[in-house]
């Protein structure tokens, strides 16, 4: 039936009036070819009415075999939403943000649902432009996500008459946070070194002024002890070369590990140990944080380091302001998601899957 529905419509080779192909396949189309009512095809298609699931499914068979495509602006009005989403950030590099968008999308594709980005660098005027043109377009909902846990944006996103969901950013109080678990991350990272033997651990980090930093640092005491201080810096490839500058300087035994706050520091303590002739992983260990591709598999020897799970992290907080939305409830709070170690050659030993 559906070939023979297809074959007519080639056959027919049907113009618009602008002179183009047949455009929108429509759901009398979908109904003709299913050889059910129009109202039986908007039910099944819309998981709505009465009807038996075997003609609900070949309904929606069918129309996918023919190409329909359900109309968005009538979906919306039936509905009463825009099926679009907002996603509001101040990290214009897109270093989290751009792993938290993939997971959004991924989550609410499938659902019919669109993700938008509006890049708001600091500005509170240029944030509340955007927040408005939000609005202005009836988005479904907000998610807000930015480059530090500790920060929120530069705009009240509080009393707002759509849902709005945190993800690695600071939330209003009584709203709903995603954000890495970065304490369960460090332990991660420092008890594998300690499990691969390495006891006179060192760890170098950013600002102290990042709560991120400090509950690594947390984290790290906990496993390894207060044998080492913990050398704090700034995030960048030159404050790890400078950190083992600092700490071959000094008098007595050098570390055998080096726990660092992100990628960039961790590589750039590759590479000042491999200019000393320090060999890396069988003097030294070094760990990272944050699994940024780019950085981690270009270091050399590759970067074992601790991936923070941004687009996973994503994907939860798209689901969550989708129920919002949708008007299922939803318990406010913080929500930690757990962090994976990613094992490459730079600290030896085999995978934990291994």
């Amino acid at each position: 039936m559906v070939k023979a529905f297809l074959s007519s419509l080639q056959k027919e080779d049907v113009l618009n009036i602008s002179g183009g192909k047949r455009g929108r396949i429509t759901i009398h189309e979908v109904a003709a070819a299913a050889a059910v009512s129009i109202s039986t095809a908007s039910k099944a298609l819309n998981d709505t009415g009465r009807m038996g699931s075997e003609t609900r499914e070949r309904v929606k068979r069918i129309a996918a075999e023919i190409g329909y495509r359900p109309n968005a602006l009538a979906r919306g009005l039936l509905s009463k939403r825009s099926f679009t989403i907002g996603l509001l950030t101040n990290d214009t590099y897109g270093r989290f943000t751009l792993p938290v968008m993939a997971g959004i999308s991924d989550a609410l594709v499938d659902h019919g649902v669109s993700v938008f980005l509006c890049a708001i660098e600091d500005d509170p005027a240029l944030a509340q432009i955007h927040v408005d043109a939000m609005l202005d377009k009836q988005v479904d909902g907000i998610i807000a996500t930015g480059k530090r846990l500790d920060r929120r944006l530069p705009v009240d996103l509080s009393n707002l008459h759509v849902p709005v969901v945190y993800a690695f950013t600071e939330g209003a109080q009584n709203s709903v946070t995603f954000r890495s678990d970065d304490e369960q991350g460090a332990k991660l990272a420092v008890e594998w070194l300690t499990k691969i033997g390495r006891r006179r651990i060192a760890h170098v980090t950013g600002p102290q002024d990042f709560f991120s930093v400090r509950e690594r640092a947390g984290a790290y005491h906990e496993v390894a002890g207060h044998r080492e201080p913990v050398l704090y810096g700034v995030w960048s490839e030159s404050w790890g070369h400078e950190a083992v500058e600092q700490l071959w300087k000094r008098p007595g035994e050098k570390p055998d590990a080096l726990f660092c706050g992100n990628d960039q520091i961790a590589r750039g303590a590759v590479d000042a140990l491999r200019e000393r002739g320090v060999k890396v992983p069988q003097d030294v260990s070094v760990i990272g944080f944050d699994n940024w591709e780019i950085v981690a598999a270009q270091t050399r020897p590759p970067l074992t380091t601790v991936d923070m799970e941004l687009k996973e992290l994503g994907r939860q907080a798209g689901l969550t302001v989708l129920a919002l939305a949708e008007g299922r409830p939803v318990e406010p709070g913080v929500r930690k998601l757990p962090c994976r170690l990613i094992v490459r050659q730079s600290c030896g030993g085999k995978a934990p899957t291994e």
